[in-house]
Formats: structure tokens, C-alpha cells, sequence
């Protein structure tokens, strides 16, 4: 009898453990903070928008309870809103702000992966998994990157107003030529150039050489950071990976 009553006492503590414990995962339950109940989505919404505000940075992988929530976000309509958006206020720039000189020396720089052409494809079979920019690269390299309509409307605009466009990449070496082949079977024609960086030294190559830039348009934070800048830097949206 008192083996029993032992045995349901364990039992009870067992239950109530794991009961604490779920009351206080993010992943089955919902947690109070300061009085207000925080979902699974409020959390992983949080988290994603502090990676866009780069109150986060340097993260290695979206975190696990939030890999469903960021896959689905940027697959969603949400995502091509708030892409779209950002590509508008670049319109918006070029047609109010934008004095060009039309001297060949207007310049514009974009990114290309996730600015131009979309990885969402590849981290839909990796989520969750640290970037891996060999497997990443291998996978750019057979074609398959689609391109982002928004930022194609944005490229054609800017290339009819006679401004150079600069392209630049993260990627490690120059025979990597099948997406540049991706870029012109999307509609990506008539760039001026291609730098295999995307740091402040390439702008200041720039304006060293009497380019005025005036934008830029990236999904990092470091494609748009340090001197010298961009008379205006534009990013769009990426919790997917994070590139110092």
C-alpha cells in the first residue's frame, strides 16, 4: 500500500514537472511576460523583425521553434508585400531625390542572391541547417535561383533612366558563371559590372573612380554598411541567414 502511494506520488510530480515545463516552452504553450501572453507566431515574429531592425546579428541558424514560422513567412504573400514595399520607396527615390548628371558616372548597386534571385527554393530542403555557402553555391550554380519580380521591375527602371548598375556578390570565385546565365534568362540585362564583393571598398573603388552612387539595394546588412555610403541604402527582408 505504501509502495502505491509512493509510486501515484511520483506520478503527480512527474506530471506537474512536465506541466511547468510545457507552461514555459515556447514550442507547446504560451508564456506570460509583464502580463501580456506571447504565442509561438508573436515570438518568431519578434524574433524575425529584431533580425531586420539588426538588433540581432550574427546569428548561425533561424532558432528551432521558429524554422516553421520563418519558411512560411517568406513563402507568404506577407513577404512580397513587405519586398514590394522596399522596391517602391526606391521608385519613390529615383523619381523625387535623384538629380542624375547622365555622364555615365550615376551608379547603382544591387546584390544578387535573395536581391535578385531568390534562395528560398534551396532553404526550403535545408531548414534549419548553419549556411552553407559551398552547398549553397553548388546549388546556385545549376540555374534553378528564380528571380524576384519586384526587384526586376526595379532593375529595368533604373537601367532606362541610363544609370550604371553594379552588380555584386558574396561568392568566391569568378567561374562561377551559371547565375550570371540566370540573371539574363530572368530578364537581368545590361549591368555594367560585377564585383565579387560587397564591402565598403568596392563603393569607395567607386567613388574613387567618380561614380555617384545613389542607392543600394541588398538583403544583408553588411552589403549596405561603412564608408564611404550610398546617397540611400534599401534592404529587403532575410531572417533566412545572416552574412557579416
Amino acid at each position: 500500500m505504501a509502495a502505491r502511494a509512493l509510486f501515484s506520488l511520483s506520478l503527480s510530480l512527474g506530471i506537474l514537472i512536465s506541466l511547468c515545463s510545457a507552461d514555459w516552452n515556447i514550442l507547446n504553450s504560451q508564456r506570460t511576460r509583464n502580463g501580456v501572453k506571447i504565442s509561438l507566431k508573436n515570438y518568431c515574429e519578434g524574433w524575425r523583425m529584431n533580425v531586420e531592425l539588426h538588433n540581432i546579428r550574427e546569428f548561425e541558424v533561424v532558432p528551432e521553434e521558429c524554422v516553421d514560422y520563418v519558411g512560411k513567412y517568406m513563402r507568404s504573400t506577407q513577404y512580397l508585400v513587405d519586398s514590394e514595399r522596399a522596391v517602391e520607396e526606391c521608385m519613390v527615390y529615383l523619381s523625387t531625390s535623384c538629380s542624375l548628371k547622365r555622364d555615365g558616372r550615376d551608379a547603382w548597386i544591387f546584390d544578387i542572391d535573395d536581391t535578385l534571385l531568390s534562395t528560398v527554393p534551396y532553404f526550403k530542403k535545408h531548414q534549419g541547417e548553419k549556411l552553407n555557402a559551398t552547398s549553397l553555391e553548388e546549388w546556385m550554380s545549376k540555374a534553378k535561383a528564380p528571380a524576384l519580380e519586384h526587384s526586376l521591375n526595379l532593375f529595368n527602371e533604373i537601367k532606362a533612366k541610363g544609370i550604371q548598375i553594379i552588380l555584386v556578390s558574396s561568392r568566391r570565385n569568378t567561374s562561377d558563371l551559371p547565375p550570371l546565365t540566370t540573371l539574363s534568362m530572368w530578364g537581368f540585362h545590361g549591368w555594367s559590372s560585377l564585383v565579387l564583393s560587397y564591402k565598403a571598398e568596392v563603393r569607395e573603388k567607386l567613388v574613387s573612380g567618380g561614380y555617384r552612387i545613389w542607392g543600394i539595394l541588398g538583403d544583408q546588412y553588411s552589403s549596405i554598411q561603412g564608408l564611404p555610403n550610398a546617397k540611400r541604402t534599401f534592404k529587403l527582408p532575410n531572417p533566412l541567414y545572416y552574412i557579416s
